[in-house]
């Protein structure tokens, strides 16, 4: 039973091939092409509006510095919600659910947040490491606590949306496969177990979402300290 409950998060091949470039690459066609003219189109205009709007709480704690980033933390937010929200459809695949991917995208975004701070501001970047008015007996104990926390967040990053999207999945194949085998033998409860799976559905889309915005946020929140 478990191996077919985790063959979904396996990355599919087609004659050998694998599919996953693939996967990256489709939610692009789903994107509204941008135009020169000066009134856009329906569908453009809700894609600016909600993306303005979902990346001002995140842009506005930055200096103007950091506003740099806000291209790149915009696309990346937009790739991942499509990425999910896709994952959610029958027959399909979700890239997320793959650890390597998610630390693809954590890894070199934190470290150059870390880089920034080193260069622009070295002292700063370091004060991190050690809080203000620590013991000296406790020195060397909160810098190698401070660092071993440092490194962590790329995998945390990764970890945490990884875990989220998986457990969402699996729960849904869970419920489904119930109410599967529940339909001949209890249609009442067949129809509860149906409804309780359209609600978790639901549920899981609003996740997908939440999770690549906390995903962004997090990166902001690490931008923010090293610009």
């Amino acid at each position: 039973l478990m191996p077919n409950l985790f063959d979904q998060f396996m990355s599919p091949y087609f004659l050998g091939v694998p599919l996953l470039m693939l996967a990256l690459v489709f939610p692009r066609t789903l994107l509204p092409e941008s135009s020169i003219r000066w009134l856009k189109n329906r569908q453009l205009t809700l894609y600016g509006w909600a993306v303005v709007n979902l990346m001002q709480p995140v842009l506005k704690p930055l200096s103007l510095g950091g506003h740099k980033w806000a291209l790149v933390l915009s696309s990346l937010m937009v790739f991942l919600i499509l990425l999910n929200m896709l994952g959610l459809l029958p027959y399909t695949f979700t890239p997320t659910t793959q650890l390597s991917l998610n630390l693809a995208f954590a890894v070199p975004l934190w470290f150059s947040t870390v880089f920034i701070g080193m260069v622009n501001q070295p002292t700063h970047a370091l004060g991190h490491l050690l809080p203000e008015g620590t013991p000296t007996p406790l020195i060397p104990v909160l810098i190698l606590i401070e660092t071993i926390s440092l490194f962590i967040r790329p995998l945390a990053l990764g970890v945490r949306l990884t875990a989220n999207l998986t457990a969402g999945h699996l729960l849904i194949q869970l419920i489904s496969t119930a109410a599967y085998l529940i339909l001949p033998l209890m249609p009442p409860v067949f129809l509860l177990t149906s409804t309780l799976l359209l609600l978790l559905s639901l549920l899981e889309m609003a996740v997908a979402m939440i999770q690549a915005y906390v995903f962004i946020l997090l990166l902001s929140l690490y931008l923010q300290e090293n610009v």
